[in-house]
């Protein structure tokens, strides 16, 4: 029995849907059952016979913040993958992102050692791997700093360390550093953001960049690892480094619109993150920018996957055919 944690994400939607190819069983989590049809929506757009795929899934209630919740998810489990995780850069969400990221990933961590799991993947981010020295190229070598690091990125850290604490137990464990995940379903978060930007034909775009991959590539290198002898690693997924800029434009064309072509200056930036700060404070608003997020921008990092390349063979997809797919199910939506 295999266990998924955030089944009804983007990460662990697709997650599942490629295990059930593999004709393996499947027990997942959610919290609402409105999110399962999250799930039946990314089914549909690889398959005619989604809801009958939804089915073999044995679906349990469960909070990865409660430890009762989870013990029943556990029973007969043999391989875990924790996708379970709450995302948020704005700074008042410190608290949550800390229960739910950093002891939601201890419990799943006690849980797999409690019932002798036989092996557990993290789902953690690149937001979680230490800066670039000199300009040079991120691996997974670099030292972590606290410097200019969002809060997402701060409990994703301390979750690895959970991880980390784990395979020392005895827990054989992997970890995984996706890049931006392109994939199509969730529109109004995380990645989908860019193609709903672009969709309205916007003039500007903001500078800098960072590493991108598509979701086919972070769920087949997860499955490759999960059935490899590799253990007590991570592995930064990083397809293709890219701008802004150059993400949009790849983006617009194939959502027929006009391409932006301005680019948001850095004064601009430092003087939006002061407003969306009071604006906060005053309103009580979730914040759109923080000081962290602008001063990340100022700074592109550039990130190097040839562990991954190097460890299990590992070939990347087509970002461009990633893209244009993703496209295509948008103007379906």
């Amino acid at each position: 029995m295999i266990l998924v944690t955030g089944g009804t994400g983007l990460i662990g939607s697709h997650l599942l849907f490629q295990l059930l190819n593999k004709s393996k069983r499947l027990r997942a989590c959610y919290r609402s059952k409105d999110s399962i049809n999250n799930v039946l929506a990314v089914f549909g757009y690889y398959s005619d016979n989604a809801s009958s795929l939804l089915k073999k899934i044995e679906w349990v209630e469960a909070d990865i913040t409660d430890i009762v919740s989870l013990q029943e998810a556990f029973k007969d489990v043999e391989y875990v993958y924790h996708c379970a995780a709450k995302i948020s850069f704005d700074p008042k969400d410190y608290p949550a992102l800390v229960k739910n990221n950093i002891e939601g990933t201890a419990n799943i961590v006690n849980l797999c050692i409690e019932h002798h799991v036989k092996k557990l993947c993290y789902v953690s981010s690149i937001a979680a791997v230490g800066h670039s020295i000199n300009g040079g190229k991120v691996d997974e070598n670099n030292e972590w700093s606290n410097t200019n690091v969002s809060v997402y990125g701060l409990t994703k850290h301390e979750a690895e360390l959970e991880v980390w604490r784990g395979s020392q137990e005895g827990l054989p464990a992997v970890i995984v550093n996706p890049g931006v995940v392109l994939g199509p379903g969730f529109w109004n978060t995380g990645s989908g953001t860019f193609f709903k930007y672009a969709s309205k034909g916007k003039k500007s775009y903001i500078p800098g960049g960072t590493g991108f991959v598509s979701i086919n590539d972070v769920i087949n290198a997860m499955i490759q690892l999960m059935e490899s002898k590799v253990e007590k690693e991570r592995f930064i997924l990083v397809n293709q480094n890219l701008s802004y800029e150059t993400l949009l434009k790849k983006i617009a064309p194939k959502l027929g619109v006009v391409s932006p072509t301005k680019k948001i200056s850095f004064l601009a930036l430092e003087i939006f993150w002061r407003i969306d700060w009071l604006r906060s404070n005053l309103l009580g608003k979730r914040r759109r920018l923080s000081k962290n997020m602008a001063k990340g921008l100022y700074k592109r990092e550039v990130y190097s996957s040839e562990k991954i390349k190097k460890a299990i063979d590992f070939s990347f997809e087509d970002l461009d055919n990633a893209i244009d797919f993703c496209c295509t199910k948008f103007l379906e939506r």
